[in-house]
């Protein structure tokens, strides 16, 4: 029996992994790096041991110092997560070689299937060797790993070697392997996949289907289970070649194993030889704890011969720090209030956390659980849009708009969703952000007047600024002895204020705001309401403009600024200050939260400055090139 277990990994999967042991009464080990000395996962285990620097190839991609630290630890088990070496068969050796027990699949297995070029193989399938014009497109993907990182999408054949090289250099610094391969790019289908858990007796279960076909950078962002609208036929035959593909490589554990579904025709893709990150909607509608799962099989126990039934529909969405409007550009900051009421929430960030740079940019899982798809949905998008997210900018909108978009509750979804969809999902349409600009303005008042915020005399309108976006609202307005008076918001009475809290009358209806401030940043949230037939959100971020303008806080014409803070990887090949340089001609890339971003000219021009080098590391808002037309 296993009495303590060492996660090697991070953040929300070593924070699920060790709330299974409780349960189970087994004591736990974290590992952490230097950026995560105080993340949850880190002080949630009963011990933590230290892996010296901040990167994943210093850390959590040395199997050495893990295994050392389960060894130090008096660890009998180690449980991979997901990402990092949970698909590393050198890993896993390491581990059993030290005595220790192996929460996952045989090595063997991890070889057949982690390396998606000898997966392939095994199902008789086989790679793109050389690649003409009529193979396009063509996916470019890395042989190991997942989560989006190391893929590319190639449409012009000019690219590929640059995209070859670019997928190479992101899989080799996410999963410290480079190998990549080329394979047909199917478009316009939908992404099913098969859990299976199986045991060392034989018997495999087939546990239900997952659709995830809503994914950005090739990532999913929301997946269900089952996979809705797949006939008794369709499914069969899934279920048949997961099976197959377990018994194959001899499984244990719990594995997915993932397909493109175009019309009725299932294509093989991978297997995940780990838990994924979406497993929580399968553990909903079986009823079932995939971790304790992967535990008893380790310990040898046998599976019943048939799964539990399933009942109800589940989702799931991502919660990212990220800017869907902005090239999905990762955000950094602290995480001041994370709250979705009414859901299951797997998160590994806790109230005043620090997002950084180094690791994926994921903040948390929300799950939803109804007896059918419909309600599911509802429900999820509800608790999203009630949801208190105080912090660095997240696709929250994007999930809830996703949620209800007519396609994805129409269950006519596939993966090219947000490619044409992004747009008009992230567009500033609506009511805006006048009225919570308000309760700002009013909550702002309350909390620097001692008067209780009303002026005794007359005076011109206090004038307070705030940003949203590319939206920018100008408050006028006096509060006096009689209310609150703005011209600019007829209908509106002031019906008490607080530094926190402002509760309006609009045209009839009590609406209450909660406001939380932090430095220039204003967090307004209220219950979603209905607007000329629409759902209002119910909460908002603003960015208070200052009085005065910094006079110093200008940039030179052509000037590219860091989108996020990150590392340069590379620069363009030649590159040099007075080269010439093209519209959309790549210039340099910067690599934050495991992902690579292109920094591209933006117009044709002259490039006068080239302030960064190579390794360097950046803040957001960073001076990286001067084009001058």
């Amino acid at each position: 029996m296993i009495r303590s277990l060492l996660v090697a990994n991070r953040g929300e999967i070593a924070c699920r992994v060790f709330r299974t042991c409780r349960e189970l009464g087994i004591s736990t080990v974290a590992v952490h790096s230097d950026a995560d000395a105080g993340a949850p996962h880190t002080r949630e285990a009963d011990a933590a041991v230290r892996l010296p620097g901040d990167a994943p190839a210093d850390t959590y991609l040395r199997g050495d110092l893990i295994v050392k630290a389960a060894l130090d630890t008096g660890a009998d088990a180690v449980h991979p997560g997901y990402g990092f070496l949970s698909e590393n068969a050198g890993f896993a050796r390491a581990v059993l070689d030290a005595g220790l027990t192996w929460i996952g699949p045989p090595p063997e297995a991890i070889e057949a299937m982690a390396s998606k070029t000898r997966a392939k193989e095994l199902m008789g399938l086989a790679p793109l060797t050389e690649v003409t014009e009529d193979d396009l497109p063509v996916l470019v993907k890395a042989a190991a790993g997942g989560g989006g990182r190391g893929m590319r999408v190639v449409r012009e054949l000019s690219r590929l070697d640059e995209e070859l090289a670019a997928a190479g250099a992101e899989a080799r610094s996410a999963f410290g392997d480079g190998e990549v391969f080329v394979e047909p790019y199917l478009e316009g289908g939908r992404h099913v996949e098969v859990q299976i858990v199986a045991d060392a007796h034989g018997t495999v279960w087939p546990l239900g289907t997952r659709d995830c076909s809503l994914q950005r950078r090739h990532q999913k962002v929301i997946e269900e289970a089952p996979a809705p609208g797949l006939g008794p036929e369709l499914t069969a035959s899934l279920y048949e070649m997961a099976v197959r593909a377990a018994r194959a490589t001899d499984y244990r554990g719990a594995g997915t194993v993932e397909f493109l579904v175009v019309g009725d025709r299932p294509h093989f893709l991978e297997m995940n030889t780990r838990l994924q990150v979406e497993h929580p909607v399968t553990e909903e509608v079986f009823g079932v704890d995939l971790v304790a799962l992967q535990i008893r099989v380790a310990e040898a126990e046998a599976l019943p011969p048939e799964p539990p039934a399933p009942r109800g529909h589940a989702v799931e969405a991502r919660l990212y720090a990220e800017d869907p409007a902005r090239g999905w550009a990762p955000q950094t900051g602290t995480l001041r209030q994370l709250s979705v009421p009414g859901v299951r929430l797997d998160t590994g960030y806790a109230d005043g956390d620090r997002i950084g740079v180094h690791y994926d940019p994921m903040l948390a899982k929300a799950v939803a659980c109804a007896p059918t798809r419909a309600q599911a949905v509802r429900k999820l998008a509800a608790a999203l849009e009630r949801a208190r997210i105080h912090g660095p900018v997240t696709n929250r909108d994007l999930l809830v708009r996703s949620l209800r978009h007519p396609e994805f509750t129409g269950a006519r979804m596939d993966t090219g969703f947000y490619d044409r969809h992004l747009a008009a999902l992230t567009a500033e349409d609506g009511p805006g952000a006048a009225l919570p600009a308000l309760a700002a303005a009013v909550a702002d008042a309350h909390g620097r007047s001692r008067f209780g915020g009303f002026r005794n005399v007359a005076s011109q309108p206090q004038i307070k600024t705030y940003e949203q976006g590319d939206r920018t609202y100008e408050v006028r307005y006096r509060i006096t002895r009689e209310g609150l008076r703005a011209e600019d918001f007829p209908g509106v009475r002031l019906l008490s204020a607080a530094r926190d809290r402002v509760v309006l009358e609009v045209d009839g209806v009590r609406r209450e705001f909660a406001v939380s401030a932090v430095g220039d940043r204003v967090f307004v949230d209220s219950p979603p309401a209905v607007g000329g037939g629409t759902p209002v959100p119910g909460s908002y971020a603003l960015t208070a403009r200052p009085r005065f303008p910094d006079p110093a806080a200008r940039t030179e014409p052509g000037s590219l600024l860091a989108p996020m803070p990150g590392t340069v990887v590379r620069i363009a090949a030649g590159l040099a200050e007075g080269d010439r340089v093209e519209t959309g001609q790549p210039l340099l890339w910067l690599e934050a939260m495991k992902m690579e971003h292109k920094i591209t000219a933006p117009s044709a021009g002259t490039l006068t400055s080239l302030p960064v080098r190579t390794g360097q590391q950046v803040e957001v808002g960073a001076l990286l090139a001067v084009v001058v037309d």
